[in-house]
């Protein structure tokens, strides 16, 4: 893991520095000003909105309270109608969540080194920064309040886990920066689907491990489980391990796919089209659909002659202009690929019915498809003799 760098400023008058935490990537920031309980919402605001960090040495809970003013400063700021044209609405509404969290980001908690909060009233934040960042490096840090709550709230869904109905009620426990399946519409359809095969199949980005151990509970005797991410890669095998499968799921780090064929590949890449801005933004948004386009014109290699492909995706993108239908039929078929059934399922998360969301009219269309993919050098069952 890269060395965080390091962050510069002055307070009682000594130059003072300590390393730079954000999972983001957000640079260090330029200006730094101490800040404490008598600091008031409306100069946070001030500062921070003109690229000024707030370093914060009053009480823990304060500084939580100041957040949460500096957010309503800024909810409360009156918006502009989002354009008539979805595309544009969606890159308006990004923006602005962006600009939401890099105001929000300007106050920083400090960290010693040991991970302790050295405030008032500050929560043992140990673990969560254990989970997060390793074990404690011999020198202090800095990182914005908003990310020690997201550090804080990861380590709560890890401990209590999520619990997916396909497991037969059995939890999946995410880690810090693994996206979390609550959104259980897609473990559905995996938990559906007419298998092909219980002999072998490949789980293409497979995250907390939820897919193959969905797999492995429906009897498919052996799963090779794939990811780039050092954090998903360890979260899948704890999962597997808890739900005791991991003697049939094999997790291996992979770009796609392992090597070999398969009867059945399931992948559920990221929905979006989009620049992630944080790791756990990855498993939404996938720039130049890179990882969706990789899939397809990798499975055909990697099928058995009549093996299924199954790709897991939402027409979000679709209702937001952001991908035509058009471009993935098209991509299906230049990959040597073939339809051979697709199963839908519509949203039960609640932004599907929340109408003040800006995104409302698309979340409320949106569909999740399990396209069922074969070779087209194999003939279907109706076209055979």
């Amino acid at each position: 893991m890269n060395q965080p760098p390091v962050v510069h400023w002055t307070e009682a008058d000594q130059p003072r520095s300590a390393r730079w935490r954000s999972e983001n990537g957000s640079p260090p920031p330029r200006r730094i000003v101490i800040a404490d309980d008598r600091t008031r919402a409306n100069d946070a605001y001030k500062l921070a909105c003109e690229g000024t960090a707030l370093l914060w040495r009053g009480d823990f809970h304060n500084a939580r309270q100041l957040l949460t003013a500096m957010a309503h400063r800024i909810d409360r700021r009156p918006r502009k109608p989002l354009p008539a044209d979805p595309t544009q609405a969606f890159h308006v509404h990004r923006a602005a969540q962006n600009h939401r969290a890099r105001i929000l980001g300007m106050l920083l908690i400090p960290l010693d080194a040991s991970y302790a909060v050295p405030l008032h009233r500050a929560p043992d934040v140990n673990e969560a920064c254990t989970r997060a960042y390793g074990p404690p490096a011999p020198e202090s840090s800095l990182l914005s309040l908003r990310e020690l709550l997201a550090l804080i709230g990861a380590n709560e869904w890890r401990r209590k886990g999520v619990e997916i109905p396909a497991l037969g009620g059995d939890r999946i426990h995410p880690h810090y920066g693994v996206f979390s399946p609550a959104r259980g519409e897609y473990v559905d359809l995996v938990a559906e689907a007419p298998l092909p095969s219980q002999d072998l199949a490949f789980d293409i980005g497979t995250g907390t491990g939820v897919l193959a151990s969905v797999l492995a509970r429906r009897g498919v005797r052996r799963i090779v489980a794939t990811d780039q991410d050092p954090r998903a890669l360890a979260c899948a095998r704890e999962n597997t391990e808890r739900l005791g499968v991991a003697d049939r799921v094999e997790v291996t780090e992979a770009d796609l796919f392992p090597s070999g064929r398969a009867p059945l590949i399931v992948c559920n890449p990221p929905w979006v089209p989009a620049k992630p801005t944080s790791p756990v933004e990855h498993a939404v948004y996938d720039p130049g659909n890179r990882m969706l386009h990789g899939f397809l014109n990798g499975l055909a290699d990697h099928l058995t002659e009549a093996g299924e492909g199954w790709l897991i995706l939402s027409d979000l993108a679709e209702h937001l202009g952001l991908r035509p239908r058009t471009e993935l039929l098209d991509t299906i078929a230049q990959a040597g690929l073939t339809v051979l059934g697709r199963l839908d399922i519509a949203p039960r998360h609640p932004r599907a019915r929340d109408t003040s969301d800006p995104l409302h009219v698309a979340r409320m269309a949106e569909v999740t498809s399990l396209w069922r993919l074969g070779r087209t050098d194999h003939p279907t069952p109706a076209e055979r003799p």
